[in-house]
Formats: structure tokens, sequence, C-alpha cells
């Protein structure tokens, strides 16, 4: 601080430092009311040039000005690329995280609603996974080199603050959050506890996007606290579902597949999304059933199993 603000309350100060940065699009700031107009309020841009004066139209103020009074305006540029002011600001400060809804999307990045009069931008480089609009995703409000506010799915850290231990929490029941990260090993999922959930990539047979809202099965619980979870069924349901897609693909392939328990792990994952112990499983319980049958590393619909179908 300054020796002017330095002995002012802490709220005013910094009233007063943001008011005196040069104001530009993207910013909050906080400016006087330098004169009223048929169309609004005129704000101070404190260049001594009244052309530089930024307009605060009528719809866009929450309640009366008057001249003199200090207001906190969010700027940005109008369809005519004028310089403009709304009271409507963001709903959160910087450095905040919150779920915000994708309003834009393009090939530099995407914007997303903060409760502000304009979407905030979120560069390429801030994205996780490509989002698409109205989806909502975990977003962080900050200010980039250029002074303007923007927004980052960057939260790992901000959620690791947020989150808190699971407690009570017993292997066997069931989490509901958001997706909020990928790694080369799994997803990450903050619960509606605020607990943080790992799921590996092996337990999820489809891969929510970032930002789905998901519900998983706890399977082990971390000695910090975290948990590890699944999207996949338990073994007994899965065993079913799984056998019910290969007989599907059977019946699409007219009664045989070139796939069978000696089939890569590669190559099961890649055709039917489960491990090759879990695609065993269902082959098993198909064989044991009598409805399927293996020669020489392909598959066939019994005939009796085909005519019924």
């Amino acid at each position: 601080m300054n020796e002017e603000t330095q002995n002012l309350p802490e709220a005013t100060a910094e009233a007063l430092t943001r008011r005196r940065r040069s104001v530009h699009e993207g910013m909050v700031a906080v400016m006087r009311v330098a004169r009223l107009g048929e169309m609004g309020a005129f704000l101070d841009a404190e260049t001594g040039n009244t052309s530089d004066d930024v307009l605060l139209h009528t719809q866009q103020q929450t309640a009366p000005v008057a001249v003199g009074d200090e207001v906190e305006v969010f700027l940005y540029r109008d369809p005519k690329r004028r310089l403009t002011a709304s009271m409507r600001v963001p709903k959160l400060k910087e450095g905040q995280i919150a779920r915000m809804k994708v309003i834009n999307v393009s090939k530099d990045g995407a914007f997303l609603d903060v409760g502000a009069e304009r979407g905030i931008f979120m560069p390429f480089a801030g994205m996780r996974g490509r989002p698409r609009i109205g989806e909502r995703v975990w977003a962080k409000l900050y200010t980039d080199k250029s002074g303007r506010l923007a927004v980052t799915m960057e939260v790992e850290d901000e959620m690791r603050r947020a989150s808190k231990p699971a407690e009570g929490v017993k292997v066997g029941e069931f989490v509901t959050g958001e997706i909020y990260n990928y790694t080369d090993r799994g997803a990450f999922l903050f619960s509606r506890e605020r607990y943080i959930v790992f799921l590996d990539n092996k337990e999820m047979k489809v891969r929510p996007r970032v930002g789905e809202t998901v519900t998983a099965r706890v399977t082990f619980i971390r000695e910090d606290g975290r948990l590890n979870a699944s999207l996949r069924e338990i073994k007994e349901k899965a065993m079913v579902s799984d056998g019910d897609a290969i007989l599907a693909l059977l019946r699409e392939r007219h009664g045989k597949m070139p796939y069978s328990d000696a089939t890569s792990p590669e190559v099961i994952r890649d055709k039917f999304g489960v491990s090759k112990a879990a695609f065993k499983r269902a082959l098993g319980h198909l064989l044991k059933d009598g409805k399927i049958e293996q020669r020489d590393g392909w598959t066939y619909l019994r005939e009796e199993i085909a005519k019924d179908s």
C-alpha cells in the first residue's frame, strides 16, 4: 500500500487500488460516477479526457446510482466494440472454484457463465477434455497476464483444499459427484460430500466426460481418507451384462466371432470395453449355460440358441 491508502480500512483501500488501475475489458473495477445521461451513467476512466468515460447503461444497473457514487462494475465490449460497464459482476472471487455452465465454444477455448454480464473466457490450455455448450464443469476464476479475468479447469490444488476425508463410508456403498480431471491412470471425482474419489481406467467400462455427474461404487478406503471406486457392476451382474454384449455381437455376425478366451487383452478391451478376466468370466457363464461353443480360437452361437433369437 502507498501512504494514501495505508491508514484506510482494508476494504476501502482495496477499492481505491482497483479503481486506479487502467481499466480495460474483462476486468472488475471500482469506478466513480462522473455524470448522468439519457442512456445511463458515465464512469470516470481517470484519463483526464471525458470521451474515455465508460457508459453504465440503465439496463446494466442493479441499483440506482448518483454522481459521485463509487460502483463496482464488470467491463466488457459491446457489439460496436465500445468499452461498457455492468454492475452484474462475477459471483465468485478470484481464486475461487465453482461448477460453471459452458455458454460458448470456439477453436481458441470456451466461455463460461460466472454470473457476470458476459461469459468469461477459458483458454484452450486451461481445458480438461473438450467441454460442450450446456455442460457444467468445475473451474477457477483468475486474472491472466493481460489483467483480464479468465477461468481454468485446472483445479486440482483447490479441490484438495476444499475436500475432506471420507468418514463413515463403507466398501460397497455409492458416492455421487462430478468428474473434474483425468490422468493416464484414470479419473478423479469430487463427491457431493466433498470426498476425492479415484476411478481407475479398468473400473470404467465407458469413459465419462469431464464435468459429467456419475455414481460410483466404493471399492477401497485409503488411509488419507480418499476413496477408490468403480463404475462397473459387481461381478455377478457384470457377467450377465457382458454376456449379453457377447451374444448381441454373435447375432450381429451371424452366429460367430473371431474372439475367444485366447484373444489378447488389448483386443478384448478395444472391442468389448472390459478386461480379459471379465470377458473370460462372461464366456464361462455362457459356455456353462450351453449358449455358445468355442473352436479353433472362434466363438460360435449354438444353433438352437440362434434359432430362438
